[in-house]
């Protein structure tokens, strides 16, 4: 009789292996391996056929009609912009961030005002207790908000608890590391327990119509701790980013079924809670009043809402024999290594003899193509010690061969910094509608730079 298969999952990434090892092939952490019951396949099972037994499903046609699924909103505009409109009945979302980035405190935001519309509302934690929970709300000025809460990490105990009574339109579990599978071997936080428990926890909501949202834990490299599966299995992920060093949060939709992704909310952390940023461009500009060299606004595209963001390079001369340094904050630094062998090769610029500090001011981060024309024009502005013009913003791609290629809503760009006060584009040449700016088209790199220094 053939030995029944095993399987070994890293506890840190979630790969399988079929063989135990000291070193995860996949992340490479030390003694994260362990061996998962839950993958023990019998001879039975390896050779049973599954061609037949079965129940037959029903299938449709892309053409059959469907009602729009019903949402329900927070009350919080910028938390239903990332999601797309609100919470839609029966999904499951996923909410990950740093520790102490404020995650817990804008879902009680929404949990209690949701609970004041009449809906029920129920908000589970394994982290702290119920009296915790009170203490924030109060200091939130929550207090009143009929918010049902438990201090729970067993899913079983949870589950058994919803499904007394009606359903609840809202169920927060934080977190969900933090939830425990008595069907399951192992302690909270392994990825057999995190899987298990999140299948249970979204079969209830699926089956209910509930929306469920769990709170996730994010490892050091900034991804949700957990099986990679889970964020297979929701349907929205949702990431809260920012320095708490900065006052400001962005909420950033990574995944979503139910409406577009890469769409952010903006807020402030203030003493009484997070609030909403209407007009995020105003935040992440300083003050323009005198003009200093290195610096440009870039209008940055977040979904569907344009953010002006200050571009800001400085370079320093060293002495000959040093190496230079390179930092960057808020931008990839692959793209500026890119960015400054364009403007070398193709501009007659030197670089190699100079330390480059890129920043993108307020603690934003960029991840638009359409910056490389604007951190181009903060180098050359702070190499040459020239400033760029106040009313002057910029935007788009580089290629390879110096080419400045044009990049997608360059109207709705331009549109957001004229309301701003702006009243020129450096764009590509091929740019046509300019929202009222005077446009300044570059089809080159070199004709870019010949622009700024007055060749």
């Amino acid at each position: 009789m053939a030995k029944p298969k095993k399987r070994y999952v890293c506890q840190a990434c979630g790969s399988v292996s079929s063989q135990w090892a000291g070193q995860c092939a996949d992340c490479g952490d030390w003694n994260t391996l362990v061996e998962d019951g839950g993958g023990v396949v019998t001879p039975f099972q390896a050779k049973h056929n599954l061609q037949s037994g079965g129940r037959a499903i029903q299938l449709v046609g892309l053409d059959t009609d469907i009602a729009l699924p019903e949402r329900t909103g927070t009350g919080i505009a910028e938390l239903d912009r990332a999601l797309g409109g609100g919470f839609v009945e029966g999904s499951a979302t996923l909410i990950g961030g740093d520790p102490g980035i404020g995650k817990s405190t804008l879902l009680l935001q929404a949990a209690a005002l949701i609970a004041r519309r009449g809906l029920q509302v129920a908000y589970v934690s394994g982290e702290e207790a119920a009296d915790q929970v009170r203490l924030r709300a109060r200091r939130l000025g929550l207090g009143d908000a009929p918010v049902q809460l438990a201090a729970a990490t067993s899913v079983r105990d949870i589950l058994t608890t919803l499904g007394q009574g009606p359903a609840p339109a809202l169920v927060v579990i934080d977190s969900i590391q933090t939830m425990h599978s008595d069907l399951i071997e192992g302690a909270p936080g392994t990825v057999s327990q995190v899987r298990a428990s999140a299948q249970e926890l979204i079969r209830f909501a699926k089956e209910r119509g509930t929306a469920l949202v769990l709170v996730g834990h994010v490892t050091k490299d900034g991804s949700i701790a957990g099986p990679r599966v889970l964020e297979h299995m929701v349907d929205t992920v949702l990431a809260f980013e920012g320095e708490r060093s900065h006052q400001y949060r962005i909420l950033r939709a990574v995944k979503n079924r139910f409406g577009g992704t890469d769409e952010i909310g903006v807020f402030a952390m203030q003493a009484e809670g997070l609030s909403e940023v209407g007009n995020p461009s105003s935040l992440f500009l300083t003050h323009r009043d005198e003009n200093m060299s290195g610096t440009i606004v870039f209008p940055a595209l977040e979904g569907t809402r344009p953010v002006l963001v200050e571009i800001q390079a400085l370079t320093v001369r060293l002495a000959s024999g040093a190496t230079p340094r390179r930092a960057v904050v808020g931008w990839d630094s692959g793209r500026l290594a890119m960015i400054l062998a364009v403007l070398e090769a193709r501009c007659g610029l030197s670089f190699s003899s100079c330390e480059v500090y890129l920043n993108v001011s307020g603690g934003y981060r960029v991840q638009d193509p359409a910056a490389d024309l604007a951190v181009a024009a903060a180098l050359v502005s702070a190499l040459a010690e020239r400033p760029m013009p106040a009313d002057a913003i910029a935007f788009g791609e580089v290629a390879l061969s110096g080419e400045v290629r044009p990049v997608a809503h360059g109207a709705l760009r331009c549109k957001e910094a004229a309301k701003l006060g702006f009243g020129r584009a450096l764009a590509p040449a091929a740019q046509a509608d300019t929202g009222g700016l005077q446009l300044a088209g570059f089809k080159s790199l070199g004709a870019f730079v010949d622009h700024l220094l007055g060749r």
